[in-house]
């Protein structure tokens, strides 16, 4: 039977973050949504994760979902969210966990890899943002932060609208419509605070994490390109790479995506914990495509 989530929160430097929980297993994973969309998008691989035995934690990280949403730009540097992890961590009274997500998801996993590499088990990073995707993101982002903070009558009527509309049936939309309803300036604010920090450690901070990493990826996506996973992998010592179809499969067809995260995360927790991550076997360095 698919477990129920829980919802909690806690306080980290004065704001308020709230937090689903997804089963009991002893295997903590904690998985992070996309740049303005929040948990929703997520739920459905909470579940199934949690339906193989593991404890699986969404977060909405700041400015995002039901968390407190501040309207300064300082507060959405990519490389402070990774402080709001360690500090989930703590609330859950755990010492270390796998750690995960999307996009902006998995470069936040990617500094606290760099920054506290005790504490992160492992890491899922599904679709992460690179230096590829540094020009057309910075330009997409650019002129969205523009369209809000210069068009803002329209982008609050906008959102307005967009607060009124029903929730649906579907976590995808739902969390899609919750991005279109954020206010304004609370949006300008991340896109500011995203566009001036640090996207990823730097090259050589990569190359210094030791935690077993699964990176997806996919082809056809410029914010999103394959080559900055494959060049992440070759970065990162301990790293394998599994070709996603398209950058919704985990979201409308989970199964085969979710049973290769499941897999993974079952061995970084049965691997002996000594500082060092066992070598991933060459072949699985390569970019797998598995038929059906």
């Amino acid at each position: 039977m698919t477990p129920a989530f829980r919802t909690s929160s806690f306080t980290c430097a004065g704001n308020r973050l709230v937090f689903d929980e997804y089963g009991d297993g002893e295997q903590l994973i904690v998985y992070m949504h996309g740049l303005l969309i929040d948990s929703d998008i997520n739920r459905g691989i909470a579940k199934a994760l949690a339906d193989r035995g593991n404890r699986v934690v969404l977060l909405d990280l700041l400015g995002h979902g039901r968390s407190d949403k501040p309207t300064h730009a300082s507060a959405y540097r990519i490389d402070a969210y990774s402080d709001q992890v360690f500090a989930l961590l703590d609330e859950l009274g755990v010492e270390e966990a796998v750690l995960g997500g999307m996009s902006l998801g998995a470069n936040v996993s990617l500094f606290a890899g760099s920054r506290q590499p005790r504490r992160v088990r492992g890491m899922v990073l599904e679709m992460p943002v690179l230096e590829w995707a540094t020009p057309p993101s910075a330009l997409l982002f650019a002129s969205l932060l523009l369209l809000v903070r210069y068009g803002r009558t329209p982008a609050r009527w906008v959102s307005s609208l967009v607060r009124s509309l029903p929730e649906t049936r579907y976590a995808l939309i739902n969390s899609l419509l919750h991005a279109a309803a954020l206010p304004p300036e609370v949006m300008a604010a991340i896109l500011h605070g995203v566009l001036v920090g640090p996207v990823a450690p730097t090259q050589e901070e990569r190359a210094g994490i030791n935690a077993p990493a699964l990176v997806l990826a996919h082809g056809n996506d410029v914010i999103h390109p394959f080559d900055d996973a494959a060049n992440l992998v070759a970065r990162l010592p301990h790293a394998q790479i599994f070709r996603a179809r398209s950058p919704i499969e985990l979201r409308l067809r989970p199964d085969r995506l979710t049973d290769v995260i499941a897999a993974f995360v079952k061995d970084v927790w049965a691997r002996p914990r000594n500082g060092e991550a066992e070598p991933v076997p060459a072949h699985q360095t390569r970019a797998h495509d598995h038929a059906g």
